[in-house]
C-alpha cells in the first residue's frame, strides 16, 4: 500500500513571500534612515558656509564704518544680508576680546562676532578688528552698523 505524500510546497511560497517583504521593509527602512542623516549633515555644512560668508562680509563692513567713524558723531550704515540660512533663522552677537579668547582659532586681542543659525547645531565665529559693544545682537536680514563714536553696535533695521 501507498502512504500519500505529504505537501508542503503551499506552505514554502507563503514563506518566500513573508521573508521577501520583510526583507524589502528592512532595507528600505535603512535607505531612509540614512538619507535623513545626510541630509541633516548637509543642511549643517551649508548652513556653516553661508553663516562663514555672511560673518566676513559683515566684518568688512563693520571695518568700513569704523574707518568713517568720528569720536563726534554717530555713524550708521544699513546693510543687506539673508535673513535665513539653510532654512533656519540666524542670529548675530558682537562679543569683546576676553569671550572670543576661548575660541581656539582666534588670538586673544581680537573681538569677535558669533552667528548662530537656530535650528541647526551650527555657530560660527568672525574676527572684527573694531571696538565693539559686548552682547549687541540682531536676527539676520537688514542691519543697522552703528558707531557712536566710542564703539560699534548692530541694530535692527525699523
Amino acid at each position: 500500500m501507498i502512504e500519500p505524500e505529504s505537501n508542503d510546497r503551499g506552505v514554502s511560497i507563503a514563506i518566500t513571500h513573508v521573508l521577501t517583504l520583510g526583507i524589502t521593509t528592512v532595507l528600505i527602512a535603512g535607505l531612509l534612515i540614512s538619507a535623513g542623516s545626510l541630509l541633516e549633515s548637509q543642511t549643517d555644512r551649508s548652513a556653516q558656509q553661508s553663516l562663514e560668508t555672511i560673518g566676513e562680509r559683515l566684518s568688512g563692513e563693520i571695518s568700513r564704518v569704523d574707518r568713517l567713524a568720528t569720536e563726534d558723531g554717530t555713524t550708521e550704515l544699513t546693510v543687506d544680508h539673508p535673513s535665513m540660512v539653510a532654512s533656519n533663522r540666524y542670529t548675530i552677537t558682537l562679543l569683546d576680546n576676553e569671550t572670543c579668547a576661548e575660541e581656539p582659532l582666534l588670538t586673544d586681542a581680537t573681538n569677535c562676532m558669533r552667528l548662530s543659525a537656530q535650528s541647526a547645531d551650527v555657530d560660527v565665529y568672525v574676527p572684527v578688528t573694531a571696538p565693539v559693544d559686548d552682547g549687541s545682537s540682531v536676527s539676520g536680514g537688514t542691519i543697522r552698523i552703528v558707531h557712536d563714536g566710542d564703539k560699534v553696535r548692530l541694530e535692527r533695521d525699523r
